[in-house]
C-alpha cells in the first residue's frame, strides 16, 4: 500500500499542511525542529492511533489548538482506494474511513505503517510494554480472532483490577467470572502470539543476517505472562491475595514478554547501542516483511532521521532493500541521505511547519 496524499491540521507545529505524495522514496529535508519528524508521526498516528514519541500523547496539539486531524488518501496493491483520518478534540479520538465514522480498530487494519526512528532501540532495551506493542499490532494484522479475543481480556483485566481496589472485602464469586474470562480471552492472545513470532523468526534471521551478521545465530524468547505448567485461572486464584495487596493483577497476557538472542550476545547489556539499534531496525523490517508475505502489500515505511541513525553502509543496505521491494519510504533529515542522492526519489523542504518541493 502507499499514501497518495496526507493532510495534518493542528499536529505539533503542523498548522494546515497537505503533501502530495507518490509510491517509492520521499525525503522531507531542513533543520531541527522544522515539523518533520511530525510528518512521519501524522502517517504513524493513522496506523497505531498512537505517536511512536514516547509521552507525546498531551504534546501532539499545536500549541493554542484545542484539536488536530490526519487524513490520507491511501492505494492498496490490488487498486483499491481508502479515504481515511483521525481526529482529536479533547482526549477523545475519532477515526473516519471513505466520509463514515468507524472504529480505530478498523482504522487501524486499513492502514499499515511501520517506524524506525531514533527511539526504536527501546523495543530492545526498554520495557516489556513496547515489545508487547510490537507484538500485538503485528499479530493483529494477520489474525481476525485477535481483536475481540485482546478486548474481552482488557475489560475482565479492568474489572478484576476494580475488584482488587475496592475498600472493603469482595466476596470470590465476585472475583471467578472475570478470572474465567481472563483466562480464556489469554489462552488464544497467547497461542496467536507463538504462532506470531514462529511466522516472523525467518524473516528476523533474514534480517538479522544482512544487518549484524557478526552476532551468529539468532534465537526468540517468548514468556507468555504466567507459568507454563499451572493453568491461569487456578494461578488468579492462588495468588489473589497477593493482587489484594498490590492493588492490580500480576499474572496474564498482559505481562507477557519477549526477547532476541544472540549466539554471541546472549544477554541484552552485551549489545552496544549500535547493535540495539541495528537490533530494533532489523525487528521492523522483519515484521513489515511478513505482513507483506500474508497480505500481499508492503506498509509504509518511514525512517526518521535516517543518516543520523544508521551509518553509510547500512543506508546504503537499507534503502536498496526496500528499492527492491517495492515499498514506499518516508525519509526525514537535515539534508538528502547519500544512500537516496544516486536515485530516483522527491524531495521537500521542511522550514517551521511549511512544505515546499525540491525535486
Amino acid at each position: 500500500m502507499w499514501l497518495e496524499s496526507l493532510r495534518i491540521r493542528g499536529l505539533r507545529c503542523l498548522d494546515d499542511v497537505t503533501v502530495p505524495l507518490e509510491p517509492g522514496m520521499t525525503v522531507f529535508a531542513g533543520p531541527n525542529g522544522a515539523g518533520k519528524t511530525s510528518l512521519l508521526e501524522a502517517a504513524f498516528l493513522l496506523s497505531h492511533a498512537r505517536s511512536f514519541r514516547s509521552g507525546a500523547k498531551d504534546a501532539l496539539l499545536k500549541r493554542g489548538e484545542s484539536a488536530l486531524s490526519v487524513f490520507a488518501e491511501l492505494r492498496h496493491a490490488d487498486g483499491r482506494g481508502r479515504r481515511v483520518g483521525l481526529g482529536r478534540q479533547g482526549s477523545r479520538w475519532e477515526a473516519r474511513i471513505d466520509g463514515q465514522a468507524a472504529t480505530l480498530s478498523e482504522l487501524v487494519g486499513e492502514c499499515a505503517v511501520v517506524c524506525f526512528e531514533p527511539g526504536s532501540h527501546a523495543l530492545i532495551a526498554g520495557s516489556a510494554e513496547e515489545r508487547r506493542r510490537y507484538l500485538d499490532w503485528g499479530v493483529f494484522h494477520v489474525e481476525h480472532d485477535f481483536m475481540p479475543a485482546w478486548r474481552r481480556y482488557q475489560r475482565a483485566l479492568k474489572q478484576r483490577n476494580s475488584l482488587l481496589r475496592q475498600p472493603v472485602p469482595v466476596a470470590e464469586a465476585l472475583f471467578l467470572p472475570w478470572e474465567a474470562e481472563l483466562a480464556s480471552s489469554a489462552a488464544l492472545i497467547d497461542q496467536q502470539r507463538e504462532l506470531y513470532l514462529a511466522a516472523l523468526r525467518p524473516h528476523l534471521e533474514e534480517s538479522i543476517r544482512a544487518l549484524l551478521p557478526e552476532l551468529g545465530a539468532v534465537e526468540l524468547r517468548y514468556r507468555r505472562g504466567w507459568s507454563e505448567d499451572v493453568g491461569l485461572v487456578d494461578l488468579l486464584a492462588s495468588q489473589r491475595g497477593r493482587d489484594l495487596a498490590r492493588g492490580h493483577t500480576t499474572l496474564g497476557a498482559h505481562r507477557a514478554d519477549w526477547a532476541i538472542v544472540f549466539e554471541h550476545a546472549p544477554l541484552r547489556e552485551h549489545l552496544s547501542r549500535g547493535q540495539e539499534k541495528l537490533t530494533a531496525l532489523a525487528c521492523v523490517l522483519a515484521q513489515a516483511s511478513l505482513y507483506a508475505e500474508r497480505r500481499g502489500e508492503w506498509p509504509v515505511v518511514c525512517l526518521d532521521d535516517m543518516a543520523s541513525e544508521l551509518d553509510r553502509a547500512h543506508q546504503a543496505a537499507l534503502v536498496g532493500q526496500l528499492r527492491a521491494v517495492g515499498a514506499q519510504v518516508l525519509v526525514t533529515g537535515t539534508e538528502v541521505p547519500e544512500a537516496l542522492q544516486g536515485g530516483p526519489a522527491r524531495v521537500f523542504h521542511v522550514e517551521q511547519g511549511i512544505l515546499g518541493p525540491l525535486l
